[in-house]
């Protein structure tokens, strides 16, 4: 996790690459969590270069 915004829902997240991608509302809300903080490792779904689940790296992603 690089950065959150609690009013917003939404964000950014480092890559293990070093990649910045972005995430939105929906994305957060997908998921079962209600805040982030810097520095967490997450798992995200990723669909056409868009980010539609983000959670912690403990939590299964749906379908898994």
């Amino acid at each position: 996790m690089r950065t959150f915004d609690p009013v917003t829902r939404s964000g950014t997240v480092f890559l293990d690459d070093g990649t910045v991608l972005e995430y939105g509302t929906r994305a957060f809300d997908a998921g079962p969590l209600r805040l982030l903080r810097a520095g967490q490792r997450v798992n995200l779904a990723v669909a056409d270069g868009v980010i539609t689940y983000i959670t912690l790296s403990t939590f299964p992603l749906p379908g898994e």
